[in-house]
């Protein structure tokens, strides 16, 4: 099937929304952990979490600063400074999936979706304790993708907290999405070593 621009266009809302989101197959799924001026933590799924940088270390992902849909996690990042990566796991899909809700911000999803928030070295907000890969980042930058009214949220890690083990057995119970609820397991296919062209 082939659709062009036009036709992607004249598409009914949500058939184009699931298309889209859909295109670029599996995406790596993450919980994003903030905490309000009111000390009122938050959790959000997010499915655009993207590496930009070893050195310095820099993750960015993908977010919509809408004035008529409210945007906790956004909201607590740019007041705070702080926030935290963390990953999604075979056995915390139905939980993980529930933070999507539309919560309140005086209710934290950790009670609502049941995890655990946890605390590491002071910092500010909160991390998922069930998680194997937590990560405490520090805010740089808004980048603001005028097109479509998103912006690109840039952070530097401060933090790594890792089960060892679970990144060197090939992240076995991990979880990808396609479009917003379509989950899949993730497993190991081979190693490869870096490719040189030989002169």
């Amino acid at each position: 099937m082939k659709l062009t621009s036009v036709q992607i266009s004249k598409m009914q809302r949500v058939e184009r929304l699931k298309l889209i989101n859909s295109v670029c197959g599996i995406r790596g799924v993450h919980l994003i952990g903030t905490r309000s001026n009111d000390n009122v933590s938050n959790l959000a799924i997010f499915s655009s979490v993207t590496h930009l940088g070893s050195n310095p270390s820099l993750l960015g992902f993908i977010c919509r600063p809408s004035k008529e849909v409210k945007r906790d996690t956004l909201t607590n990042i740019l007041s705070n400074k702080f926030y935290t990566i963390n990953s999604v796991h075979q056995n915390m899909i139905d939980r993980a999936h529930r933070t999507s809700g539309k919560f309140d911000a005086e209710i934290s999803e950790f009670s609502q979706c049941k995890f655990n928030e946890v605390y590491i070295d002071n910092f500010y907000a909160p991390f998922v304790e069930e998680s194997k890969i937590k990560l405490g980042l520090n805010f740089l930058e808004s980048i603001p993708i005028t097109h479509n009214n998103t912006c690109l949220v840039v952070g530097e890690i401060k933090i790594i907290d890792y089960d060892k083990n679970y990144m060197d057995e090939g992240f076995e119970d991990g979880v990808g999405v396609v479009g917003l609820n379509s989950y899949f397991g993730t497993n190991k296919i081979k190693d490869l070593d870096y490719y040189r062209v030989k002169k």
